[in-house]
């Protein structure tokens, strides 16, 4: 029998983020990510999680979908159920009590483990008041709890665990005021990034990390923003070419050190990028949910939006009379870029 040292050495943690948002009109920007230890054989979680889970779509199939999050959500009530299976699903693996028995959603860092927005930011923006309403919003809660059981045991008994994963939401406001800080829509991306990127690292470098970023964007050199990003480290350029960029960083005075490589399509081959797609993209759609239904208060022949430009456009002009009476003008819920 191999010692708990030998088990050890043979395990690799791995970390995938992704966003949901960065194009739209309307909404927040949404940044989900995923870490797993898992024996270094099974690395490919499609693989060795195949009794509960798949990267592919089937009517009849009762597995949890982690794929691209284009792939998994198509705007359609089968698709939404299908979207929030898979994010609440893995989310309530890191909850002793499975799904959460209360209201709220952690879609900010204060309840990381749950889809919520803080006070504050309702405050700041009252449209996403209705995220109070309990989750699931889409499905049967017993028959989740049902699944997320077997989810759980094959996990177990591949010897995988879901170490974290969550949801940083960007408010319109906050990326507006960024927006006017930096003059630029890539460097606010990246600062908002980097915000995930650092609590990663912190949290699950200590004994060796390998993270893959859905790359997004022309952007191909790195290496001069992660030396910025972590003044304490080493970052050596790996490899920079069309399709992914890859860097390793090392802590000089701690036992941290990094992978990490920006992919295209990172979703294609990252269990965890997947499944980080999973996350932000149910994020967002939890909020837009909140939204549309906040102004249809004010205007219920009002048609929802999902906020991306074409449609947002149509949206705001359609809503002036019901954004009036609700006292929002479009420069507080619109994005500046």
């Amino acid at each position: 029998m191999p010692t708990a040292s030998e088990t050890a050495a043979v395990r690799v943690t791995f970390a995938g983020i992704d966003e949901a948002g960065l194009g739209p009109l309307l909404g927040p920007l949404c940044y989900g990510y995923s870490v797993f230890r898992a024996p270094q054989a099974g690395a490919d979680l499609w693989k060795t999680l195949k009794p509960a889970v798949t990267g592919k779509v089937g009517r009849e199939d009762k597995r949890f979908v982690v794929a691209d999050s284009k792939v998994v959500f198509q705007r359609t009530e089968v698709s939404a159920r299908r979207l929030e299976k898979t994010a609440l699903g893995f989310l309530s693996l890191l909850h002793p009590e499975r799904l959460p028995p209360h209201n709220g959603h952690s879609l900010a860092w204060e309840s990381p483990r749950e889809l919520a927005v803080d006070a504050d930011t309702i405050r700041a923006h009252p449209w996403y008041a209705p995220l109070e309403q309990q989750l699931p919003r889409h499905q049967e809660r017993g028959g989740l709890e049902l699944s997320v059981e077997r989810l759980s045991r094959t996990l177990s008994r591949e010897g995988v665990e879901l170490l974290d994963a969550g949801v940083r939401v960007v408010p319109e406001r906050h990326l507006n005021a960024s927006f006017a800080r930096t003059d630029n829509k890539a460097r606010t991306a990246w600062n908002e990034l980097a915000v995930v990127l650092r609590r990663v690292y912190e949290r699950h470098a200590h004994d060796g990390l390998r993270l893959t970023v859905d790359r997004q964007g022309g952007r191909m050199h790195y290496a001069p923003l992660l030396r910025e990003l972590f003044p304490g480290s080493n970052v050596r350029c790996v490899r920079e070419t069309e399709p992914l960029s890859a860097y390793v960083v090392l802590e000089r005075d701690g036992p941290r050190r990094m992978r990490i490589v920006f992919a295209e399509r990172g979703e294609r081959f990252s269990f965890a990028v997947a499944l980080g797609s999973c996350l932000a993209k149910y994020a967002r759609e939890t909020c837009m949910s909140a939204f549309n239904a906040t102004v249809a208060r004010h205007d219920p022949a009002l048609a929802p939006t999902a906020g991306y430009m074409t449609d947002a456009n149509r949206w705001l002009d359609d809503a002036r009379g019901a954004l009036a009476s609700a006292g929002v003008t479009r420069a507080d819920l619109a994005r500046s870029r």
